[in-house]
Parts: C-alpha cells; sequence; structure tokens
C-alpha cells in the first residue's frame, strides 16, 4: 500500500496547479489531503479510480479533510467524537481490513498563540486517546499536518523560533506524548539528517533557500513496523506552501 499525505492549502487552488497530474503519476492507493477548503459539491476532482470521502467544516472555505482511496474501505467515521472538537473538519478515518488510516489537520497555534492551551491541553490529548483507542481493535497509521516541528533538527531555524507556533515547548510536549505511546515517525526511520522539510512560508523566498519546517508526518503503529518498506519528502511537487509526503506497505 502506498499512502501520500498532504497539506493542499484549498483543493480547487491545488487542482490548477498539476493536483491530477501528480495523482496519475505518483498512484497512491490512499490520499489524505488537509485544508481542503470546500465542498465536495465545489470540486471536480475527476479521479474516478478514486472514492472521495469528505470532512469539511462548519465554516465555509476553513480547513477540512479529504481521503481519497482506491481500496475499499470497512468503515468511514469523521471527527474524534467530541462535538467542541469536530466543527472544523480535522479528522477523517479509514478503517481496513489490516489498519486504521487517520487523516489529521491538527489545529494551528495561532500566531499570538491565542490557541495554544486549547491546541495543547484540549485537541492533543483527545486526539491520543483516539487513536490509543483504535489501536485496541488494530494497528492504526495516522497522517498529516500535525502543525509542530518535533526536534530542532525539523526546522531550519529553532533557536529563533523556540517560542513560536509550531515549535513551543507544549507543542513538542504532544508529540513527544504521541512518540511516547508507540507510535513510530516513519520518515525518521529512513532519514536521521536535518534540511529535509514540508513546510514553507511563502514569504522570503523561503523555499528557494530552503528554510523550511518539517511539521507533516506518517506514524505507525509498532505492529506495522515490519511492513514499511520507505517513507519520502516530495519537496519537488509544487503547488501549496506544504509538499507531499509518503510511506509504502507491504502487503500481508
Amino acid at each position: 500500500m502506498k499512502l501520500i499525505s498532504w497539506n493542499v492549502n484549498g483543493i480547487r487552488a491545488v487542482i490548477s496547479k498539476g493536483f491530477h497530474a501528480f495523482v496519475a503519476q505518483a498512484a497512491p492507493d490512499v490520499l489524505c489531503i488537509q485544508e481542503s477548503r470546500a465542498l465536495a459539491d465545489q470540486v471536480d476532482l475527476a479521479l474516478p479510480d478514486y472514492r472521495a470521502f469528505w470532512t469539511p467544516a462548519r465554516k465555509k472555505g476553513y480547513a477540512g479533510t479529504l481521503t481519497l482511496t482506491r481500496r475499499e474501505p470497512r468503515s468511514v467515521s469523521r471527527g474524534l467524537g467530541r462535538a467542541e472538537l469536530d466543527d472544523e473538519g480535522r479528522v477523517t478515518t479509514l478503517e481496513f481490513d489490516d489498519c486504521f488510516v487517520v487523516n489529521v489537520y491538527t489545529p494551528n497555534s495561532g500566531q499570538t498563540l491565542d490557541r495554544l492551551a486549547w491546541r495543547t491541553e484540549v485537541w492533543d490529548p483527545a486526539f491520543l486517546a483516539y487513536v490509543k483507542d483504535l489501536e485496541r481493535a488494530r494497528p492504526v497509521i495516522f497522517c498529516g499536518d500535525l502543525n509542530v516541528a518535533h526536534r530542532p533538527i525539523d526546522l531550519a531555524n529553532p533557536d529563533i523560533n523556540e517560542h513560536s507556533a509550531g515549535y513551543t515547548p507544549q507543542e513538542r510536549s504532544g508529540m513527544d506524548a504521541l512518540i511516547a505511546a508507540g507510535f513510530i515517525d516513519t520518515f525518521r526511520e529512513f532519514c536521521s539528517d536535518g534540511g529535509r522539510y514540508t513546510w514553507w512560508t511563502y514569504r522570503f523566498g523561503a523555499r528557494r533557500k530552503n528554510i523550511g519546517w518539517r511539521i507533516d508526518y506518517i506514524c505507525i503503529s509498532p505492529a506495522l513496523r515490519p511492513r514499511l518498506l520507505a517513507a519520502d519528502i516530495l519537496a519537488d511537487v509544487l503547488g501549496s506552501d506544504h509538499c507531499p509526503i509518503t510511506a509504502t506497505f507491504a502487503d500481508r
């Protein structure tokens, strides 16, 4: 199974920037999209080989997740099961015979950190509890924009961003908790070097200079580690301020 995750910063915008050609070339079995920012009837996906499962935000043009799959899921669920956390369309879960695939778009703490406490004290624990509960039934893959650079190696300028959204001690502790709970950061299983990022601000020529952050992840239950064949960052794929990330798994 080939899995790709990508924060597209608006599905309608990325369609005009080569999205269909990318999907045809990459041929993922499951494609998890964050920040879809649209309703199903607003988009002509033109991907007949894929079923589309939309989880839009209540607020139009904001957030949202979309999961495209060539494999038929056993079931599909949306949200974390808590109304106060599910208005922004941030979680879509597909159940397959051998695993759950959770598409997640973690809330940003905000430029002034106005959502930091809510994100780290409410959302992060709720998401961890959700994926651990799923894991009781079968192994879990969760992927998406987690809006945190976990370690200094995961951003170009850690020292000056110590208290910036996405790199606060509180947000990194939330990622620590996911790892401590047993989940594996697939990319770091294959790459221990710095300089590999998934998001770049549109300002200051950051992408051209590779002044970026690694805030997008594919994480897995330990039971799936023997099947993990590869994981990578597709930094050459344009169309969004994020780039796609990928992981490939052997069949059982």
